[in-house]
């Protein structure tokens, strides 16, 4: 029988002292939930996944580093989020089951090949650049959103990012800078660089890592997504030994909670 859901709210302490804030749901098995760009984990589709695992799983889903309730300790490196994942994990009771989406994804690539503690692995459609059709960004795409922040010009940051990694149209963006959550997008503009930093110049397959992961994985991708991101679903999934991939009917890179929550409980539930 599933155990009851609950909601806790807390903080952990990673390594290097930064203060994670996550929210645990339910009981059972670990698994944690490790967002994307701009994400945080009151993201409607983070807390849709945490909910609909909650019956069978102690589902956590954290903040990442510099967004949200979280705190920040510069200088940033790769390694610093993958210890922020340790302590989410520790917390969650040990070796846990991982999730990411997009860069989140990626991010929980990396992990798993430093971590054994990762026992199986879920990604949505990492964004890494595989063919001609993804958009080409400059090997030092982090360094420039890093210092355009620096210089005080965060909403120049995201709107490089918008446009040139998410492929948002110029004058849509120009759009959002006219709402009201326009604020609260460049109140993370400085971990844009992050996500860069996190997939590695241009976006590049870390195909010699990939190779080295032995955790079950299992990777989504969207029917209706551009043909660069199923093209990096596929290259990932081809990298890492024993993968599995699926592709979601009708579904974009802002992926509905009712198509991705079944694919995760099955393929979690499985380890059993």
């Amino acid at each position: 029988m599933p155990g009851a859901a609950r909601v806790l709210s807390g903080t952990v302490i990673s390594a290097d002292g930064t203060a994670i804030a996550c929210d645990t749901y339910g009981s059972g098995p670990a698994v944690v939930l490790v967002a994307g760009a701009m994400m945080g984990r009151a993201h409607p589709t983070l807390t849709g996944v945490a909910g609909a695992l909650a019956p069978w799983f102690t589902v956590c889903s954290y903040d990442r580093r510099g967004r949200g309730d979280s705190g920040d300790t510069p200088p940033y490196a790769v390694e610093r989020e993958i210890e922020d994942l340790t302590a989410v994990m520790a917390a969650a009771g040990g070796p846990a089951m991982v999730f990411g989406g997009s860069s989140g994804a990626a991010l929980a690539l990396e992990a798993a090949v430093r971590l054994p503690g990762i026992v199986r692995l879920a990604l949505w459609e990492p964004p890494y650049h595989v063919d001609d059709g993804a958009p080409p960004l400059p090997p030092d795409f982090a360094e420039q959103l890093a210092a355009l922040v620096a210089a005080g010009k965060r909403a120049e940051a995201v709107e490089r990012f918008m446009v040139e990694a998410v492929e948002m149209p110029a004058a849509a963006v120009a759009g959002m800078r006219a709402q009201p959550f326009w604020s609260e997008v460049e109140a993370v503009a400085h971990t844009l660089a992050y996500e860069a930093f996190v997939l590695g110049p241009g976006n590049a397959l870390p195909v010699a890592r990939l190779t080295t992961i032995v955790q079950p994985t299992l990777v989504l991708n969207g029917e209706d997504s551009p043909a660069w991101m199923r093209n990096a679903g596929a290259a990932v999934a081809a990298a890492v030994p024993g993968a599995v991939r699926r592709v979601l009917e009708d579904q974009r890179h802002d992926v509905a909670v009712e198509a991705l929550a079944p694919e995760l409980l099955e393929f979690f539930a499985s380890a059993s």
